[in-house]
């Protein structure tokens, strides 16, 4: 069984769907979360492909947030100038920026979504049965409403350009080619 990358996936759910909300209510809100959380997955099993790898970065830390921050625009402090709250600095601490930016790409792309999720075949993370990523390689009317912004390519572009290369490579030679 895989380490667990639960930390590493909620925190960086969490940063995209901050920085790209849901277009409406309560459940637009959950669709937008679930098709975060789903290319966050995605990414994070391709980036840390071995149980070693994904306990590595869970002893190590994943990075955190800052770079993102700064890129996306996100404000860093309060309005008096002070520093984010404690708890605000823990999870963005659990930011993966490669994991972001694998992610971003995911959810602008399905076809590349459906190569990420093929590229998994047999890897530690999808032993037994096959996930279903759906609203990540196949989202309806809804799903696409609901992540407007999450899925809005113009607005992801900075945060994909950061590693979409390195992403093209670890899914093979061929993928990098049709890109």
């Amino acid at each position: 069984m895989p380490a667990d990358l639960s930390p590493v996936i909620a925190a960086t759910t969490e940063w995209l769907t901050r920085s790209y909300p849901a277009c409406g209510g309560a459940l637009a809100s959950a669709l937008c979360e679930a098709q975060a959380r789903q290319a966050v997955t995605v990414a994070a099993w391709l980036r840390y492909p071995t149980a070693m790898d994904a306990a590595l970065v869970c002893l190590a830390g994943p990075g955190g947030s800052g770079r993102l921050d700064r890129i996306g625009g996100a404000d860093t402090g309060t309005e008096d100038g002070t520093e984010r709250d404690a708890d605000d600095a823990a999870w963005r601490s659990w930011v993966d920026e490669v994991v972001a930016s694998w992610a971003a790409c995911l959810l602008t792309d399905p076809a590349l979504a459906a190569d990420a999720l093929a590229g998994l075949a047999g890897s530690e993370h999808v032993l037994g049965t096959p996930p279903d990523f759906r609203r990540l390689t196949a989202p309806d009317d809804h799903d696409r409403e609901a992540a407007a912004l999450l899925r809005h390519p113009d607005l992801l572009a900075p945060v994909a350009a950061l590693h979409h290369g390195p992403l093209l490579e670890r899914l093979g030679p061929g993928r990098a080619l049709a890109a």
